[in-house]
């Protein structure tokens, strides 16, 4: 899909077990932000690690955008709003972390408008050895028809990609989105001036 560069630096390394069953790495315990890491309340796992099915898919929608900067920081100037930490693991069915593994991301804006001009608020990386990814963006706004979500696309190398979309909790507008599904809700927590928020992928691979 685009070209790879490095991935990001997380940090020490811990067993896909431990990271599972504490959330103790980029998604949960180690944020980045800028050139520093902050220390924050691990959220949870989206699925049990020896319990995975695949991550349900879903349409790309209408405002997709190939050759998306590669970057982990979607803010760009004049962009407001409430700042997310999105972040989590790609892993295989069989709960393997996915090295290398593509993760795009783009989603409207507070007001609920995307960017179709040029690439505000969207972005790729890559994933570490690990497979953790995480990106800093805002709470995308509503527009009609819709509830709150982003857009995402994952693709191991030479793997075929995934197209999804993660929703928050508790959002008055699931209810009515014909578009929504319970398995792909975040887990979503305040840590001081921002969301957090995890989602672990996985890939229809063994």
């Amino acid at each position: 899909m685009m070209s790879e560069r490095n991935p990001m630096p997380f940090g020490r390394k811990v067993s896909r077990r431990q990271m599972l069953a504490t959330g103790s790495f980029a998604a949960g315990g180690l944020l980045i932000a800028g050139d520093k890491l902050h220390a924050q309340q691990p959220l949870a796992a989206t699925s049990a690690c020896d319990d995975h099915e695949p991550t349900v898919a879903e349409t790309e929608g209408p405002y997709f955008k190939p050759h998306s900067p590669h970057r982990a920081d979607l803010r760009t100037a004049g962009i407001g709003g409430r700042p997310v930490e999105l972040s989590g693991l790609v892993l295989t069915r069989s709960c393997r972390p996915v090295h290398r593994a593509l993760v795009d991301l783009w989603h409207a804006d507070d007001k609920g408008v995307y960017d179709n001009k040029g690439f505000g608020l969207r972005g790729h990386v890559f994933t570490d050895a690990d497979g953790r990814y995480a990106f800093h963006t805002i709470l995308p706004g509503l527009y009609p028809g819709r509830t709150r979500h982003y857009h995402i696309k994952a693709q191991a190398p030479g793997e075929a990609v995934l197209t999804t979309q993660f929703y928050f909790p508790n959002e008055e507008r699931n209810r009515n989105d014909g578009l929504f599904r319970r398995e792909l809700v975040m887990r979503v927590g305040t840590a001081q001036d921002f969301l957090q928020a995890r989602f672990d992928i996985v890939l229809d691979l063994a």
